[in-house]
Formats: structure tokens, sequence, C-alpha cells
């Protein structure tokens, strides 16, 4: 029996103040469902939208609960739908509780009964802290994950109560722990100390610099292709192309390339649980890092489309088989004739997900950086 979720949700949502009638039939302001106060039906829904604009754990957020969340709303309304058949239920907005607890308890609560209700959820955050509350639904119900989290900073700060930066510290070494990968994309390393990524290099946790990222982003998309939890801090972004960026840089992922990543996170077969933070309204310049946001889940839903087209592995006639032999190791890769994407088999007969460039470097008999980092962990 599935809880009653309406009582964790603004009464109104941002939909019932807007004119709907001022849509073209195929955006998405037309097509959302959205919930009210006499209907909460998410059941048919492919991928459900929940806003929670707690930003408490960001100590530099001056403790306001941000309208960031309807602002996206006001973005990604306009987009036009080019996936009618995928169907999206927008929840609304997490109430802010009386403490920062209480707001956490209750986006943990809408997110453990959309998970075991079998949806894909997309948290409009917020600060970053709330990555938490994602992570929370797999441990509560004891599974092993692959978490990825896209940020120029990490979050290893260590403070007594869990923060925007510092949140990973419970995530990553809290006990039990459930977290079987982590992968960090994009981080700077001018703001990173080394010897904190030296220590969680050595628990073979992937950790890789924006240089990297932006130089091969389609190495990218095997990282992402086993993640279950995928977290997305706007302070990637460089701040000509997300300008809410107080803490900023001059350096980071662009527009387009975030786009791509949030794409990428879609594809994922594994993939249940999308989280985009850090996003300040009041500081949003001509609405761009709004604009940004609401192209990013659009891209996001492009990629869960092509996942529902994707063939299984046990489908010969689907792949392309390169069959190769490098320091010994005979090597079958996979090609997916729909997607594109590739796959390698690893000694024990499991298939995991590679890049093309994997396939180039196993084919001048050099051992991909991607095959000795999965040996190494086992």
């Amino acid at each position: 029996m599935m809880q009653d979720l309406r009582s964790f949700f603004a009464p109104i949502h941002y939909a019932e103040t807007i004119d709907q009638s001022l849509f073209a039939s195929l955006q998405w302001g037309a097509q959302i469902e959205f919930a009210t106060a006499d209907s909460f039906h998410f059941e048919a829904a492919d991928i459900v939208l929940v806003g929670c604009g707690e930003t408490r754990g960001d100590l530099d957020s001056g403790k306001h609960y941000s309208d960031a969340p309807d602002a996206i709303r006001e973005q990604l309304y306009k987009l036009y739908n080019w996936h009618p058949n995928i169907k999206i239920f927008d929840a609304g907005n997490i109430l802010q509780g009386a403490t920062l607890d209480d707001t956490r308890a209750a986006l943990r609560m809408v997110l453990q009964e959309l998970h075991l209700a079998g949806k894909i959820v997309i948290v409009l955050g917020g600060s970053h802290d709330l990555t938490l509350e994602q992570y929370h639904v797999f441990k509560s119900s004891e599974k092993i994950i692959n978490a990825a989290v896209v940020d120029m900073l990490v979050d290893l700060d260590e403070t007594e109560s869990a923060t925007s930066r510092s949140f990973l510290m419970e995530m990553l070494t809290g006990s039990p722990n459930f977290v079987g990968h982590y992968s960090h994309i994009g981080f700077q390393s001018y703001f990173v100390n080394p010897l904190m990524l030296e220590t969680l290099d050595k628990i073979r946790f992937d950790f890789f610099r924006l240089g990297r990222v932006k130089e091969q982003i389609e190495d990218m998309e095997p990282v992402l292709r086993n993640t279950h939890l995928f977290s997305f801090d706007l302070n990637a972004v460089k701040y000509s192309d997300a300008p809410i960026n107080k803490m900023g840089s001059p350096n980071g992922l662009a527009g387009d390339e975030s786009c791509l990543l949030a794409r990428y996170a879609g594809m994922s077969s594994e993939l249940t649980s999308f989280g985009l933070y850090g996003f300040d309204e009041r500081k949003d310049k001509d609405n761009m890092t709004a604009m940004l946001a609401a192209q990013m889940i659009w891209y996001f839903v492009d990629g869960y489309f092509l996942r529902k087209n994707e063939a299984p592995l046990s489908d010969k006639n689907e792949f392309v088989e390169y069959h190769l032999q490098f320091t010994g190791n005979d090597i079958l890769f996979l090609k997916s004739k729909r997607s594109n994407r590739w796959w390698m088999q690893l000694p024990n007969g499991d298939f995991e997900p590679c890049s093309y460039n994997d396939y180039l470097q196993a084919s001048e008999n050099e051992i991909p950086e991607r095959w000795m980092r999965i040996q190494e962990r086992g």
C-alpha cells in the first residue's frame, strides 16, 4: 500500500499559477501531468519531477528557501516534447520543514515511495547536500549502488553535520555503506587537496579532471552507463554559461557538455535517481541558468528514450563482435547496432561498459585504463 504523498508537498502547484492555454500542444507545459490537492496519480508515469528548494545545508545560502524549482519549470514547460510516449509527472515542491532535518526527512520519504513504485525521479534542488536523500533511498533498501557526481569541488570537508561541502564524507565513509563504486566528474585540481584524492584513489574510486572530461567527454558515457544515482552541482559549469555561481570558476563545463552528460545519465539502464543542485534563481541573469537546467532535463529524457530502445546483450543479432588480443588476453568487444555503444568482456565473462577509445587502445596492444581499474577493484 503506497503512502499518500500529498501532505509533503506545497498545496498549490506551479502549473496551477500559469495559463496553460498559452502552450502549443507539443510543448511540455501542455503535456506534463501535475499533482493537485485532489489528484496525485503518478502510477502511469515513467519519470517524476520533485522540487525541493531547501538550501539550509549550504552555509553560504542565507537560509533562503529557494524558488529555483519553479524557475526551472518556467523554462522547461516552454520546451517541445519530442518523445510524447514517455510520461512525465510533476509532483510539485516539497514543503519547507521547521528545520533542515524536517525537510530532508520529507524529501527522503517521497523519494523512497517513488523508488518503491519503480519510478525514475528528477530532483530539482536546492543545495547539493540533498544528494544524501537520493542515497538514503538505496541505503534503506540495502542496495549496493554505483554513484556519480559532477562537481568542480570534492565535498569532503569535515563538519559536525552534513552540508553542501561535506555530505560526501557521510555518503562514502558512513557505516554501513552501500556505495559499491563512486565516480567524480569534472573536478578542478586547483580547488582540491591532492592528499584527499590520493586517499580515495587507494579504494579505487574514479576521479576525472575537468580537462580530461572536456577532451574525451564520450568516455564519460561508460562511466554513467552502470550508475544508479547521478548528482549534478551547477558549480561544475563555467561562470559564463551558468552566471548564478557565486563561487563559480571561469573554467568549467560548457552548457552543451552539461546537457550531454545529462543525456548519458538518461541512457543508463540502471539509473533511477537524478539530482540537479546549486541553482540560485535570485542571481540568474536573463534566466540563462534556469534555461540550461531545463535543457539538461530535456536531454536526460532524450537519453531515457534511447535507453528504452537498447537491445539486451543477449541478443547477438543486435551487436557487432570484435575479437582482440592484447598483452596475452583474448578479449571480446561488442558494439550496439542501435546506439553505437561499446562493451568489453572481462576474464570472468562479465561485460563492462567501455568506449571506442578503449577498443582503439586494445587494438594497439595497450591495456585500457578502464580495464585496469575494473580489474584492480576485483
